[in-house]
C-alpha cells in the first residue's frame, strides 16, 4: 500500500496536500472515541505537504505519505511528553530523532503524535496525561502497548505510516492486539540517536498492515549512525531465505498452561503455518527460566529511574501512575550488585536461543498470552490496574536481541485479533519476512478495523 501511495504522488494523480487533508480530517472524524492521536501539526504539515508537491523529491519511497509518531519520540517543533504529567509542559524537541528523521528523509510528513503508556512501560496504552486509547477492534478493550496509539491509529486508516518503539515488545503487542504486522529488528539493525532510556534493549521497529509495507520501512530506518555502540556497521536482506525447521512453544518461560481461548487460537496458527511453509512444526518445551522476566524488569527499572532522576521521582510520586510509580519503587530497591548480575546473565539467556535456532530455525509462540487488557489496563479477573509477566511472550527478545515478528492470526472471542509471534536467529530478520509473506499469502487479513477503511489515495 505504501508503494502505491507513493506512486500516486510521484504521478501527480494524487497531491501531497490531498494526503494531508485526508489524514487530518479523518482524525477530526474518527479519532474521538478512541483517543489514539494526541497532538498535531496541522498547518506546519500542509506547509511541507506544499512544500514537497512544488519540489523535486517526489521521487521518495514515502514521498508526501502522511506519519504519525510516538510520544517518546522526539520530533522538531513538538514536545515529547512520555504520556507523563512530569512532561505535560515539556518545550518543543530542536530536532527530530533518528528514525523520524530518516522516514522524512524519504518523503514522510509529520501530521502529530499517538499516544503511550506512561514513560512505554506498559503493554497497554492509558495515562494520567491524555487518558486510555480504546482497541478499534473491541473499543472496551486496548490496543496494546507501548505503541498503542500508533497501532490503532494504523488500523483505523488515520495515516498510511505511524512509528513505534521496542523495549519489551512494544510494536508486537499492539500489532498482535490490532491486528497488523511488526517487527522488532536484530537489536542494532536499526541505528538509535538519542540513546534510549534501556540503554541496550530498546530499539525502533517498523509497523504496518502488510509484509511488503513492513520490508520497505524496514529498508528506510535501517543503517548504523555515530554514537550506537550496539549499531551495525551494514546489514543486506538477502534473495529468498528458507527456513529449515518451525520449532513451536506456549511461552518463552514455563508460566503454565495458555488460558483455553488462546491456546486453541495458536494451535489453529500452528496448522495455518505448517501449511503456508510446509514445514513440520517441532513442539519444545519453553526454552527460558522464568527468571528472565525478573532480570527485565531489573535492567528497565534501574535505567528508567536514573534517566529520569532519582530526586525528580521521588518528588513528583503523586503525579506518576500507580503502575509507573511501582515500577519506579521497584527500581530504587534494586542495588547495583543485582542490576549488574542482571546484565551479566544475559549472555546465558542469548546462547540458549542462538543454539536453538542455529542459522535458519524459527521458534512460534503467542504472541501474548491473554486474550486482551481492557482500555484502563486491568487483565480480566484482576482488582488493580497493571500487567504481570505472565500475560507476554515478548521481553525475551529484547533481552536477547534475537528478532521477531507479530503476524495476525484470528481473532479471538472477545473480538481482539490473535497475533503469532516467530522469532528468529539474529541477523535473520530477512528470513522471518520470507515466512511472514508466505503467511499473508495464505491468510489474509484486514487492512483495517471493521467500519475503518485503509488509507487510500
Amino acid at each position: 500500500m505504501l508503494k502505491e501511495l507513493a506512486s500516486a504522488v510521484r504521478e501527480r494523480r494524487v497531491s501531497s496536500v490531498e494526503l494531508v487533508r485526508k489524514s487530518l480530517d479523518r482524525i477530526e472524524r474518527l479519532n474521538g472515541p478512541i483517543n489514539a492521536v494526541v497532538l498535531l501539526r496541522a498547518e506546519e504539515a500542509l506547509e511541507d505537504a506544499r512544500a514537497l508537491d512544488a519540489s523535486e523529491m517526489l521521487a521518495l519511497p514515502l514521498a508526501g505519505l502522511p506519519l504519525l509518531v510516538k510520544d517518546n519520540e522526539d520530533c522538531a517543533g513538538l514536545p515529547t511528553t512520555f504520556g507523563s504529567l512530569l512532561r505535560a509542559h515539556a518545550p518543543p524537541a530542536d530536532r527530530d530523532c533518528e528514525a523520524v528523521a530518516r522516514l522524512r528523509a524519504a518523503g514522510a510528513i509529520v501530521i502529530g503524535k499517538t499516544n503511550l503508556p506512561e514513560f512505554a512501560f506498559e503493554g497497554f496504552t492509558s495515562n494520567r496525561l491524555f487518558g486510555d486509547t480504546r482497541n478499534p477492534w473491541a473499543p472496551e478493550w486496548s490496543p496494546g502497548g507501548s505503541s498503542g496509539g500508533s497501532g490503532a491509529a494504523l488500523v483505523m486508516g488515520l495515516a498510511p505510516l505511524a512509528t513505534g518503539t521496542d523495549g519489551g515488545g512494544s510494536v508486537r503487542i499492539p500489532a498482535a492486539f490490532c491486528g497488523f504486522t511488526a517487527l522488532k529488528p536484530t537489536n542494532g539493525l536499526i541505528g538509535r540517536d538519542p540513546t534510549p532510556s534501556w540503554i541496550d534493549l530498546s530499539t525502533k521497529g517498523p509497523m504496518a498492515t502488510s509484509i511488503a509495507d513492513l520490508r520497505l520501512l524496514l529498508d528506510v530506518m535501517r543503517g548504523p549512525i555515530a554514537g550506537d555502540p550496539t549499531a551495525l556497521p551494514s546489514w543486506q536482506p538477502r534473495e529468498a531465505p528458507r527456513a529449515t525447521r518451525i520449532l513451536a512453544t506456549p511461552r518463552f518461560r514455563d508460566w503454565g498452561p495458555l488460558p483455553d481461548g488462546i491456546r486453541s487460537s495458536f494451535e489453529a496458527a500452528l496448522a495455518s503455518l505448517e501449511a503456508a511453509t510446509g514445514l513440520p512444526i517441532e513442539r519444545i518445551d519453553p526454552p527460558l527460566p522464568t527468571h528472565v522476566d525478573d532480570d527485565w524488569f531489573t535492567l528497565c527499572s534501574v535505567e528508567e529511574l536514573v534517566w529520569i532522576g532519582r530526586d525528580v521521582v521521588a518528588a513528583h510520586a503523586d503525579e506518576l501512575s500507580a503502575p509507573f510509580r511501582a515500577v519506579m519503587e521497584l527500581g530504587a530497591r534494586i542495588t547495583v550488585d543485582e542490576y549488574i548480575a542482571a546484565r551479566r546473565r544475559r549472555f546465558g539467556f542469548v546462547k540458549v536461543l542462538d543454539e536453538l535456532l542455529g542459522v535458519d530455525a524459527v521458534l512460534a509462540t503467542p504472541t501474548m498470552c491473554v486474550e486482551g487488557v481492557t482500555a484502563d489496563g486491568h487483565v480480566p479477573g484482576a482488582a488493580e490496574q497493571g500487567t504481570g509477566s505472565e500475560i507476554y511472550n515478548t521481553s525475551a527478545q529484547n533481552m536477547t536481541g534475537h528478532p521477531a515478528i507479530s503476524l495476525p492470526a484470528g481473532l479471538s472471542a472477545n473480538g481482539v485479533p490473535f497475533g503469532l509471534q516467530l522469532t528468529g536467529p539474529r541477523f535473520a530478520d530477512d528470513l522471518l519476512l520470507e515466512i511472514g509473506q508466505a503467511f499473508e499469502a495464505t491468510n489474509p487479513w484486514p487492512l483495517a478495523a471493521p467500519g475503518y477503511e485503509p488509507f487510500a489515495p
